[in-house]
């Protein structure tokens, strides 16, 4: 067998569809919303639902939103995934690895670690979620927790989540906001809308306001970097899901609030997006756009994700990031 190499990055996103087709979006979906930890329903409830209304329904209307989005080698959150992990690759010391996977779709996670134990010693593991939650890091981290140890590997894995106030990335995303000043016709942004995906309320109040405070603390750093009036600035949540109560304010209602107010110039920043997806490129640059128009507005600009940044890139790289080693978190626990 081949020397292993001493370590190996792995960086994991959430996934996309295969391909931009009903079939390829029905996939995806029953495997995303079939994960407990992204919909926490009883199974006997929503397996039912899910395997017969929603996936009979959405698919088709989700289908059109990927193909007005899809680019030639595939979706935008797996082209700017794959351009992250090459970029890691150039900048990593010699010798080291660096892998993408995806949470749901493939290579998925249980494929990338098999493939980095074999190869390396040690294997760093980051989702790419900064502000932590039971259905996006929580579940990432869980399913490489359990296929290191289901590998006799866990005293090899190094979970290491982003900090959601690294200087390296808050600097990432001043950076992309102020490019984007550049772009408004008539001068600059008046007010600067700083949007997460928001999340059931009852699942950040069990959690103890983790990922909200996170998504404060981001906000928070990022208006102290830009040294930005904070009341010329707002933070919501987008892409609320189902019938129960999400966190608010809601980004659709802020986006008419702003329009109505007389904002005629607006930056959206979506800083727990590293890469761009339906929810940047549809939900906010078109839908978010029009409601924003409807209300009043006239010129907004939804700023590009990081993707390959190369502060994104030092962030990721950084070797003073908290490292959780699972075998030794299990071992305290006993």
């Amino acid at each position: 067998m081949p020397e292993r190499a001493p370590l190996e990055y792995v960086i994991a996103n959430l996934g996309t569809p295969a391909e931009a087709s009903e079939q390829g979006v029905r996939a995806f979906l029953r495997e995303f919303l079939g994960d407990p930890m992204v919909v926490e329903y009883p199974r006997w409830f929503w397996i039912p639902l899910l395997n017969g209304v929603i996936l009979r329904k959405r698919p088709v209307r989700i289908a059109k939103l990927y193909a007005s989005i899809w680019q030639p080698g595939g979706s935008p959150l797996r082209v700017q995934t794959e351009s992250l992990a090459a970029a890691l690759q150039a900048a990593a010391p010699e010798g080291t690895w660096v892998s993408s996977a995806y949470r749901y779709g493939a290579p998925n996670i249980a494929e990338r670690l098999e493939r980095a134990f074999q190869r390396a010693e040690r294997v760093v593991f980051t989702s790419l979620f900064p502000q932590r939650t039971a259905s996006s890091s929580g579940s990432a981290d869980a399913e490489a927790r359990a296929v290191a140890h289901r590998l006799g590997a866990s005293d090899r894995l190094e979970l290491r989540p982003l900090d959601p106030t690294h200087g390296d990335y808050v600097e990432a995303l001043a950076d992309r906001i102020l490019a984007s000043q550049s772009q408004f016709s008539g001068g600059r942004a008046e007010h600067l809308l700083v949007s997460f995906h928001s999340i059931p309320a009852g699942v950040d109040r069990r959690e103890g306001r983790r990922y909200t405070r996170d998504c404060e603390a981001t906000y928070e750093a990022l208006l102290q970097r830009l040294d930005w009036d904070p009341t010329h600035a707002s933070l919501a949540y987008q892409s609320v899901f189902g019938p129960a109560k999400w966190v608010g304010p809601a980004t659709s209602k802020r986006l008419a609030e702003l329009g109505q107010e007389g904002i005629e110039r607006l930056l959206v920043c979506m800083p727990g997006f590293l890469t761009d997806g339906l929810e940047t490129l549809e939900e906010i640059a078109v839908e978010g756009l029009a409601t924003f128009q409807a209300a009043g507005g006239r010129e907004m600009i939804a700023v590009p994700a990081l993707a390959d940044h190369p502060s994104l890139i030092r962030a990721i790289l950084d070797p003073n990031r908290v490292a959780i080693r699972p075998a030794e978190a299990i071992a305290a626990k006993k």
